[in-house]
């Protein structure tokens, strides 16, 4: 039997697919579901108690790193984030905690994967690390209390979600600043929800060149888990495949003195405990 804790989205050979990550390789599970040609799919059709018997069955095996990775879903529904989730970072930043939490959002097409570079754009050099810890949907559902949350999540994966800084504070709306293409990184993979029994657990830590800039506990969220669940789904249900980024703790760049921005030739690294490590390079956007 196979270990079928992280799935992961690839790119190999011209054509995306879905596979289970066992030891080094991947178990192309691509196509061997009905309906599911990506783990958005495997989950839209509630098909990941079918997983175990496909993977057990498949002989398509690869290196990992014989793939491109994708961002673990590449094209979600929607992508919702938390901002000022951590008392550290509302600390850091001069503001203070409110009654409810801040919601901003992502677009997919703003994403790239493991291994992939995080792009810093023409327009600027204020390109900041977020190290944050997602939630895959499994269900979705409308007015979710939060006793039932959990029950809709499919599983973790780690995020950097890198920020324009100057863009980010152009207007009291800060979306533009996170939404510049190739700055949220999305990986290694995701890890099933049973995997993870208590979330609190987990300790989230960023590291730019190796130097640790950034490191909490998941029990330090201001608003926890099911709490934001419930909250964004009074307003918009959610979906099978959509993703949710917990909050970034404190430590950011901007807020360092003097500030740290990261550069083309850096390498940035968000490992959540229990479920992996998100690395990527930096590089220069060009026309």
């Amino acid at each position: 039997m196979v270990n079928l804790m992280k799935l992961v989205s690839f790119e190999r050979n011209n054509q995306q697919g879905f596979g289970a990550v066992i030891g080094d390789e991947v178990v192309d599970l691509t196509g061997q579901i009905q309906g599911a040609t990506s783990i958005q799919a495997l989950l839209e059709i509630d098909a990941m108690g079918e997983v175990a018997a496909a993977a057990n069955a498949v002989t398509n095996r690869f290196p990992l790193d014989d793939c491109s990775r994708l961002p673990v879903i590449p094209n979600p529904h929607k992508i919702v984030c938390v901002g000022l989730n951590y008392i550290d970072h509302v600390k850091e930043t001069g503001r203070e905690l409110k009654d409810n939490p801040v919601i901003f959002h992502r677009y997919p097409e703003t994403q790239t994967g493991h291994g992939q570079a995080i792009q810093r754009p023409i327009v600027s050099d204020n390109l900041d690390y977020e190290g944050e810890m997602a939630v895959i949907f499994g269900k979705g559902g409308a007015h979710i209390d939060p006793e039932n949350a959990m029950d809709h999540i499919a599983g973790y994966a780690c995020y950097n979600e890198a920020t324009i800084r100057d863009w980010q504070s152009h207007t009291r709306q800060f979306g533009m600043g996170k939404n510049f293409q190739k700055t949220g990184a999305f990986g290694p993979w995701m890890v099933t929800a049973d995997e993870i029994p208590d979330y609190r657990q987990l300790n989230l830590q960023t590291r730019l060149n190796g130097e640790v800039m950034q490191s909490a506990s998941l029990a330090d969220l201001a608003f926890d888990i099911p709490t934001v669940i419930s909250y964004v789904s009074k307003a918009l249900p959610w979906l099978p495949g959509d993703v949710l980024v917990t909050g970034t703790p404190g430590g950011v760049g901007f807020k360092r003195t003097p500030p740290v921005f990261m550069k083309p030739g850096d390498t940035v690294e968000v490992e959540v405990s229990e479920i992996g490590i998100l690395v990527n390079s930096i590089a220069d956007e060009t026309l």
